[in-house]
Parts: C-alpha cells; structure tokens; sequence
C-alpha cells in the first residue's frame, strides 16, 4: 500500500484544543483502490480517529475517481467542519475531494482544475461500449458533487469539463468552487517528497500499469476476472 495521506496534530496554543490536519499530496491512490477493501478502511478508521473539526490541505494532480469518491464521501459524513485548504493543486479527482470542505479555501497561486473522467478499456466492442456508459456515469456523479458546492448549472458544468477548464484562486471563488483566498502559513505544511504536476500522461501511464497488472492476475488459474458492470456497482460516487 502506497499511502498518499498524512495526519498531523497542531498544538497552536497550550489553552486551546489541538487542530487536526489531513494532507493528501501526490496522486490520488496510485496503486488503485478498485478491488482494495483494506486501504479504504485504513483510511476510515484514521479519519474516525479525529473528532470534531479538521483542516485537509490538497496538492494533487488527481488519480484515482473511485478512491477520491469513497475519500469525498467520508468527509461529508464527517461529524465536524472539513476546511479544505487548496496549497498548490487541486486537479481532476482531486478537485472532487475539495468540493467535500464545508469552506474551501485556496492559497493566491493554487490553481483547480476540472475535466472530463478517463480511462483506459480493452476488449470488444461491447465491452467499449460499457466503459463509455461508465465513463458517462462517472461524469454526471462527478457533476453531482461540482453542482453542490457551486449552485451552477449541470450544463454550465459539464461545459466547463469538456473544455478542461484551470482556475486561479480568484476565478475558482468567482464560480463557486472556492469560497476565498487564504495566504499560505509554512508553519502547517510539510512539503510533499513526490511530485504533484499534473500531467496526462502520467495518469495514463499510472492506468496502463494498472490495466497490465490487472491482465496478468487475470491469466492465472483460478483468477476472478472483473466484469465492467462490477466496475460500475461499486462506482457509488454521488449517485442518489
């Protein structure tokens, strides 16, 4: 398990309560929570670990939309303020993550962006099928969570998707993604030993390393395969 997250508990003041702080940097699950049972509930049972409320700093190129979803919604069940803190970036599934914060906040040069889920699929042309039906799916669940914090339009937002839209600080809070700007306080972070430059080809990089590790379990005997409509039962971002 390669863990993407860290807990840290700051003691600004000696008569006030200790702040909990949650840091996703890098990736979102590089090493894919589809399957994964374990890394989820280790994730739950930390976040259960810290009562009332906390503070989640993102610098994250995105990954993984169904490890983002299961991470959004733990966040929106959790029984206290989410204050998300946007340091650097907040792209693709991460963006998804952020919209969970009761209050977002990003610093001046953060920058969000939004697009259009992806995938890589193989098979015939009914299982290519699937996985645009999927892909469709995963992108109006996606919407559910961009339409609740921003009050745009589905259209608006799915507009802006399809064009793979960045966002500054200000263009961010301009459209409702963002509450407001926030300066950064060095005191609370701790730099990120992996790199958090979006990139495309990264994540399909990260998807085709998936795909093979996936077709070598599959070509060993007695391996259960993974069907498509599987992949769209436990794809339970947002849909009510």
């Amino acid at each position: 398990m390669k863990k993407f997250w860290n807990w840290k508990t700051i003691q600004n003041n000696k008569d006030e309560p200790s702040e909990s702080v949650l840091f996703l940097n890098g990736t979102i699950a590089e090493e894919s929570w589809f399957d994964d049972d374990v890394t989820p509930m280790i994730f739950k049972e930390e976040l259960n670990q810290h009562q009332g409320d906390i503070t989640v700093w993102i610098n994250s190129p995105g990954g993984d939309c169904i490890a983002a979803a299961q991470i959004y919604n733990l966040l929106m069940e959790h029984k206290g303020n989410v204050t998300v803190k946007i340091d650097g970036i907040a792209a693709s599934a991460a963006s998804v993550i952020a919209m969970a914060g009761t209050t977002v906040l990003m610093s001046p040069v953060a920058m969000l962006m939004i697009h259009n889920p992806m995938t890589v699929a193989y098979g015939n042309t009914e299982e290519m099928q699937k996985a645009i039906e999927m892909l469709n799916e995963v992108k109006e669940s996606i919407i559910n969570a961009y339409e609740l914090k921003t009050g745009l339009s589905r259209n608006k937002l799915s507009k802006l998707m399809d064009n793979e839209t960045w966002m500054d600080a200000r263009k961010a809070v301009e459209l409702g993604f963002a509450d407001s700007m926030v300066e950064r306080q060095l005191t609370d972070l701790k730099p990120p030993n992996i790199s958090t430059m979006y990139s495309e080809s990264v994540l399909t990089n990260s998807l085709m390393e998936k795909l093979k590790k996936d077709w070598e379990k599959q070509t060993k005997p007695n391996n259960k395969q993974v069907s498509a409509d599987s992949l769209l039962e436990r794809l339970f971002l947002l849909k009510k």
